[in-house]
């Protein structure tokens, strides 16, 4: 009878989408906010990866990584996430097409230019109501004029991709809230005050750091090092030194159990890694397990997220019908380790260098 009663307490707290009172050391009962939005993410992600292996499109990261992005970064669907979402993709794409294509042979003009629309990104993320639209455009603009370097690469097939790639992600994000609406409504976040000189502070910072990763992009030969490059740009998302000591923790540790885990359903698949269904059936039980600890985390940019964008990359960009991702995903391992390392190094840098004056000094709320 205790069982019973039991059982029924807890399903009626389910289907109110209340919570157990928080146990130190034990783990949050998810809402149905919560349970939706898992579900968002992992069917959302997996359509992305179908359409994209089905139609036979390249440049899997538009389509798999972009959909699990906005699906998990941002719970909600509105017009003004829609217009900064497809903004972010027009940008990328004219920068892309003018920008390298007139000047892509002179890499002072290009430094300089991509600098300018770093500060301008960055200081978009740094105040706060256009963070999404920064931090989308941040991360497809290093990845696009990454691709767009190495001669092999065919511009108007790229920018193309992005396009198609933008309105399928849009309509898939679209699906799944229509599919997997929220039970309850949701509170805006709030945002606090920043001073200026944490502004300031936060965009040379960020600007700074991904300046040198696009320059070490464009130096070395890393075309194959997607993984290592995104995951260089979103622990720059918490913008200082000590979100960025938590951001790079969770980011390798995601990395890591996304790498392991791909591995070991290719292992699991066996040869039979050429049937669509079996593979996108793996892809989606990983993606459900993964969004559930980034819901459960709560900070954004977390080992959750940071799962789910690893297996979105290995998936979509390097596996196909006559390739599986053994080597890839071992590969991605050392290569995130060695670039979130490299990463942690220069923002310690550059937060002590900017702290030494007083217009740059990053000003710590109290605790």
């Amino acid at each position: 009878m205790l069982a019973n009663a039991l059982r029924d307490r807890l399903s009626r707290l389910w289907t109110r989408g209340e919570t157990l009172p928080r146990v130190e050391g034990s783990e949050p009962l998810l809402s149905e906010n919560d349970v939706q939005q898992c579900l968002r993410i992992a069917f959302g992600g997996t359509l992305g990866f179908v359409l994209l292996k089905w139609m036979d499109w390249t440049y899997g990261t538009f389509f798999v990584v972009n959909p699990i992005l906005l699906l998990a970064l941002v719970p909600v669907l509105n017009a003004s996430i829609a217009r900064q979402f497809l903004a972010s993709v027009f940008l990328n794409n004219a920068f892309t097409l003018v920008v390298q294509g007139l000047f892509g042979d002179n890499p002072a003009i290009m430094l300089l230019l991509v600098l300018g629309m770093q500060l301008v990104l960055f200081n978009c993320m740094s105040r706060g109501p256009l963070f999404l639209f920064g931090a989308l455009s941040v991360v497809g603009m290093h990845v696009q004029l990454n691709f767009a370097s190495y001669p092999s690469t065919d511009i108007s097939d790229l920018v193309w991709c992005n396009f198609v790639g933008g309105g399928t992600t849009l309509s898939i994000v679209a699906l799944m809230h229509y599919c997997f609406p929220d039970k309850a409504p949701r509170q805006p976040p709030s945002r606090p005050a920043k001073p200026p000189s944490n502004r300031r502070h936060e965009v040379l910072l960020t600007t700074a750091v991904a300046m040198v990763v696009y320059v070490m992009f464009q130096v070395l030969d890393l075309s194959d090092s997607l993984s290592a490059q995104i995951a260089s740009i979103l622990i720059l998302f918490p913008m200082n030194w000590f979100g960025a000591i938590q951001a790079s923790i969770r980011r390798a540790a995601g990395t890591l159990v996304g790498c392991n885990v791909a591995v070991a359903i290719q292992l699991v698949l066996m040869t039979h890694y050429s049937l669509l269904w079996l593979v996108a059936l793996g892809l989606w039980l990983s993606l459900m397990l993964f969004a559930r600890h980034h819901v459960m985390e709560r900070v954004g940019s977390g080992a959750g997220l940071g799962a789910m964008t690893t297996m979105a990359i290995l998936f979509g960009q390097y596996m196909s019908p006559d390739k599986d991702l053994i080597y890839s995903a071992l590969y991605r391992t050392s290569s995130v380790l060695v670039a979130v390392c490299s990463a942690m190094l220069l923002i310690y840098l550059m937060h002590a260098l900017l702290n030494r004056f007083a217009a740059t000094r990053l000003i710590r709320p109290a605790a």
